[in-house]
């Protein structure tokens, strides 16, 4: 793999993450699943969503619920592209309506599973966990 599609790569993994985040600010649980492969998988503690079905039913629920005013953060700490397979591993979190810093008790470590699909990047998987303990 060259370095230019190295780097091609990884500005379109970027972007489905910052369109993804757009989607979490706007309230969009379509646009957000969309980004999803139809059989991806998002594990949390407590949680697992089967498919991208479950995962827009799951944040059309928490956008109207518990999710109501968030935003999300992901900042990728390492991206590694083979093939057509990516993994981003990033430090994530909530941040609550009038926050604009990630309390301790919701940073997360998060890993990320891109495949390429029909040349465009989609989200395969998604799982994380708490830093703090």
């Amino acid at each position: 793999m060259t370095t230019t599609t190295v780097a091609t790569d990884e500005a379109a993994i970027r972007s489905v993450l910052g369109r993804m985040y757009e989607a979490w600010s706007a309230h969009d649980a379509d646009a957000f699943a969309d980004l999803y492969t139809a059989d991806a998988t998002v594990v949390m503690p407590g949680l697992l969503n089967d498919g991208r079905e479950a995962i827009r039913e799951f944040m059309a629920a928490a956008f109207a619920g518990r999710l109501a005013g968030t935003q999300g953060v992901d900042v990728p700490q390492k991206i590694r592209i083979t093939g057509d397979t990516a993994i981003v591993v990033s430090h994530a979190g909530t941040l609550m309506p009038g926050e604009t810093t990630l309390a301790a008790e919701r940073e997360r470590h998060a890993t990320w599973v891109f495949v390429r699909d029909g040349g465009d990047w989609k989200i395969a998987a998604y799982a994380n966990a708490p830093v703090h303990l």
